[in-house]
């Protein structure tokens, strides 16, 4: 089975160095789409299939977490499993993600195994 991914993130280099991270997992790899709002993130959720969503929070247009609280209110991506990736530290903020079902979070800036382990870990894969 190959996994399909979606880097939301407004950053080019940041939605770089995280396929390069997705392709040092050494999982099989379908589909690595990208998004650079959560606007155009929810598009691409719709249009492709997603095994896992990894999603910056501060983005023109739509910021990930207003693309976060739209997932949690469709039946058909709710279950998408969503890893934040971002520089946020507000707890507050963390915390209402939480509930609506995001799995990890990962602060900017990271190192490229610790987003290897949370990507493994969220799809239940081990090494």
């Amino acid at each position: 089975m190959a996994y399909n991914f979606l880097i939301v993130d407004d950053s080019t280099t940041t939605r770089h160095i995280i396929k390069k991270i997705i392709g040092m997992t050494q999982l099989p790899l379908g589909e690595v789409v990208e998004a650079s709002n959560g606007i155009e993130g929810l598009e691409a959720m719709r249009k492709n299939w997603v095994d896992l969503v990894l999603a910056d929070l501060n983005m023109p247009d739509m910021t990930g977490g207003e693309m976060i609280d739209i997932m949690a209110k469709d039946p058909l991506l709710s279950k998408l499993p969503v890893v934040v990736v971002t520089s946020e530290g507000n707890q507050t903020v963390l915390d209402s993600l939480a509930q609506k079902g995001v799995r990890e979070f990962l602060r900017k800036p990271f190192e490229p195994n610790l987003l290897k382990e949370v990507i493994l870990r969220v799809l239940g894969v081990s090494e």
